[in-house]
């Protein structure tokens, strides 16, 4: 039997997983993306397993779990390498990295950076490196994909002494972005190679202009709370409520950051869900709203987005959203009337691929992404260069 790779997407409630095997030709998860979770009732459900924890778990001991369920299941594989998603790489990092003490340490000093995401993404390396020090390790970043925007769109009118602390437009989802880039060109030749707006719409949602294949521009820029309105973040925000927070509700960084990331969004405006799903299926004015202003943003930065690329030839939907709520998309489209879109909505309703008609100048897409096999093609050829690729 061959070697396998194992995927890891540590987040801040769960430890999601995929594993796969490196000779397959076409790559494909050997098991499912699911795992521990850290909720309040711990929970682990997998083909012919499924476990229950009364307590929560720390990611240490979900990691300890996976790893043990997963090497009691390799039938005579060897686990070759681990792949993580780790959101920040910062400036330094345009590309994926095999992990040494080094990196690590760098990685630890992003945290500032992103310090919602950042901490779990590297708890399960460090436990990784504790549990099998001779394990290769490879971490995958989300803003690596954008490292190649120019200057001019990655700055923000700040001064240079505050600049130089990091703070930029980094742009986030770049493993999404990434995959459907790859996937283009067997898709739509001319959308490859020209402009292209990529919505990645989900929980997280952005978007990205692509032009042949690289990232032009993003919605999100220092964190993953710019641009469009999210489940439960708020997208763009004059810095001035900010202040206005601070000095009239006499909010601390600490609310305000819960504010921003758990409480507003399509949760905050509906007062109902953050489940676009649920929001769709009701009637209550909070809901309609909530949806309005998603649908709203998404043409918004569609248009600027498209201005950055000087003209637009695809656009592209993805990510949970994207990939399946039809209603959001023909909105979205019959908004993108003036670039040229033209829907189809047969096509549309039936989930694509191609949702635009056959006359229509900008061609509409729903391409499902798969940050996972992402990371597998990355572990494999940073970790295993000399051996089999998932490419």
């Amino acid at each position: 039997m061959g070697d396998a790779l194992l995927v890891l997407n540590a987040g801040s409630s769960s430890v999601k997983f995929s594993l796969f095997a490196l000779e397959d030709a076409a790559p494909r998860p050997a098991v499912p993306r699911s795992g521990p979770s850290a909720r309040a009732a711990a929970h682990f459900k997998a083909p012919g397993a499924e476990q229950r924890w009364d307590e929560p778990l720390a990611h240490e001991q979900a990691t300890d779990f996976l790893l043990e369920w997963i090497e009691q299941r390799m039938q005579g594989r060897r686990l070759a390498a681990v792949g993580h998603r780790v959101v920040h790489g910062g400036m330094r990092y345009a590309a994926p990295v095999r992990v040494d003490a080094g990196v690590l340490a760098q990685l630890e000093a992003l945290v500032p950076l992103a310090p919602l995401h950042q901490p779990h993404n590297l708890a399960a390396i460090r436990r990784l490196i504790a549990l099998r020090p001779g394990l290769a390790q490879v971490a995958c970043f989300d803003t690596a994909f954008h490292r190649g925007q120019a200057a001019v769109v990655q700055a923000y009118a700040l001064p240079p002494e505050i600049t130089r602390e990091g703070v930029h437009r980094y742009g986030f989802h770049g493993l999404s972005y990434e995959y459907i880039a790859q996937a283009l060109p067997g898709i739509d030749a001319r959308a490859a190679a020209g402009g292209t707006v990529v919505a990645h719409l989900g929980n997280g949602a952005s978007m990205c202009a692509l032009r042949a294949g690289a990232s032009v521009a993003s919605s999100m820029g220092f964190s993953a709370l710019e641009g469009l309105p999210m489940g439960t973040r708020c997208g763009s925000l004059d810095p001035g409520v900010l202040l206005w927070l601070m000095d009239q509700k006499h909010m601390d960084a600490r609310a305000i950051e819960d504010l921003l990331y758990h409480r507003s969004g399509l949760l905050g405006m509906s007062g109902l869900s953050g489940d676009m799903r649920a929001l769709l299926a009701s009637d209550a004015p909070g809901a309609r709203a909530a949806v309005d202003q998603f649908v709203y943003r998404i043409g918004r930065e569609l248009g600027s987005l498209a201005a950055a690329l000087g003209g637009l030839d695809a656009l592209v939907f993805t990510a949970g959203i994207g990939e399946h709520a039809a209603p959001v998309r023909a909105r979205v489209c019959r908004g993108a009337a003036w670039l040229g879109l033209k829907l189809d909505q047969g096509a549309n309703a039936a989930g694509g691929p191609r949702i635009s008609r056959a006359a229509s100048r900008v061609s509409a897409w729903v391409i499902p992404t798969d940050e996972e096999l992402m990371i597998a093609r990355h572990t494999a050829r940073v970790a295993l260069c000399a051996g089999p690729g998932l490419d």
